[in-house]
């Protein structure tokens, strides 16, 4: 619903904010931060190059309780929070002293994830990677039918920003597999969903009641080991050459300030099957997508040497997808799963149909045989110790102000 939180010409007295890429005062997105000095955790809402603190501590250190307490006290606190930032505010005296410099401040995953499901939703990024292994037959037949998805590993998921070690693991050979660093590392430019409310075990969400569990997105990198992962996933999916680290954008965008970027999803081609009942809605198909500009940029220790800026590997769409957020949703829960407050969902790589817009090294360098060339004199097939992959995303539309996310950085450090 759109309401006078998306007014274009609301201004903040927080001067940063205007015109401000990511976070103008038609965002607003929570994080957890610790400004300089800090100890604990606290919440905060984003506010141009500012973080703002709420006054309400969290008890547990998370904003769980915030994802659980649903839209009703979500849309509240975004219109409270819209009165009290809006230049001529009588707050802002008082609000003025909670400001902190965002760049001075470390920033937390926000929520204590209890579970994490990566799905593959990106149909563009599912036919090119599926024509490296099986060129005459890409996609299986069940992905026009289901959402596929495999549940990952809650427990490695860390914050933009956080440096991880790259993986060892059983790697293979002609002779057979040998243990060491994995040596085809490479990245996945994702949409991340944070579960609101959730439902209690075996009672289903029906996809027409999707939208009131879904709290908030982010953007979300699922670091792929691809040689563990060729080895080890027949035949039960992706193991240790996903679980090692996943990277997330430390904001939460609310589905409220997304409302005006809403659009109908991926048209499917003709002679797809048409999605089953429990996975069709009249309003879904309507406005159950996002025109979300999806970018991926490469930094290298070569580039960073020179004063080079960094190299765009990616340039997609959250369009792409071919299954709504609002159908991942109703389908996890189907068999009675219960969704929790603070679990994650991945959108699966959100690739589009050009090669510009191939969302993973696996599909630009078509698995390492065409080497990518950057302005350094570097290449790679694949990602190398000290390389930073940097994810952005904007929402924009004609006639509102355009929002991002803020970025989700990652870098490779060598294995132990």
């Amino acid at each position: 619903m759109l309401d006078a939180t998306h007014d274009p010409a609301r201004r903040s007295w927080v001067e940063s904010a205007q015109g401000h890429a990511d976070f103008p005062i038609q965002n607003l997105p929570l994080g957890l931060f610790t400004p300089p000095g800090g100890h604990a955790p606290r919440a905060g809402v984003a506010i141009g190059n500012a973080i703002w603190e709420l006054e309400e501590a969290p008890a547990d250190g998370t904003l769980n309780a915030w994802l659980a307490a649903g839209e009703g006290p979500r849309r509240a606190l975004r219109a409270r929070l819209m009165e009290e930032l809006t230049a001529g505010s009588p707050a802002q005296s008082r609000l003025a002293p909670r400001l902190h410099q965002a760049d001075a401040c470390r920033m937390h995953v926000p929520a204590r994830i209890g579970d994490y499901t990566d799905f593959y939703v990106g149909i563009h990024h599912a036919t090119a990677v599926g024509k490296l292994f099986r060129p005459d037959n890409p996609l299986l037949p069940n992905y026009k039918h289901v959402p596929i998805g495999y549940h990952g590993r809650a427990s490695s998921i860390i914050a933009s920003g956080t440096p991880f070690r790259r993986p060892r693991g059983q790697l293979p050979r002609a002779g057979g597999p040998v243990f060491g660093p994995c040596e085809k590392l490479d990245y996945e430019l994702e949409l991340g969903i944070w579960i609101g409310p959730g439902n209690a075990q075996g009672a289903p969400i029906p996809l027409e009641e999707a939208g009131r569990h879904i709290a908030g997105f982010c953007l979300l990198n699922d670091w792929s080991a691809r040689d563990i992962q060729a080895w080890e996933y027949q035949p039960l999916g992706p193991f240790l050459g996903k679980s090692f680290a996943t990277s997330i954008s430390p904001w939460i965008v609310t589905p409220e300030a997304l409302a005006p970027f809403r659009t109908a999803p991926l048209p499917r081609p003709e002679g797809d099957p048409a999605p089953l009942p429990y996975l069709t809605d009249a309003t879904d198909q309507a406005q159950g997508g996002f025109d979300i500009a999806l970018e991926a940029w490469l930094l290298t220790p070569g580039l960073a040497a020179q004063g080079l800026p960094p190299h765009r590997i990616a340039d997609s769409n959250a369009r792409h997808m071919y299954w709504t957020v609002a159908q991942m949703v109703a389908h996890h829960s189907s068999n009675g799963c219960n969704l929790n407050p603070g679990d994650l969902l991945g959108s699966g790589t959100i690739s589009g149909p050009e090669r510009d817009g191939y969302a993973s090294l696996l599909e630009a360098t078509q698995g390492g045989a065409q080497p990518m060339h950057l302005a350094s004199g570097e290449e790679r097939r694949f990602l190398e110790d000290g390389d930073e992959v940097i994810l952005r995303a904007q929402a924009r539309r004609a006639g509102f102000v355009s929002i991002g996310f803020g970025e989700c950085r990652g870098r490779v450090l060598a294995a132990v």
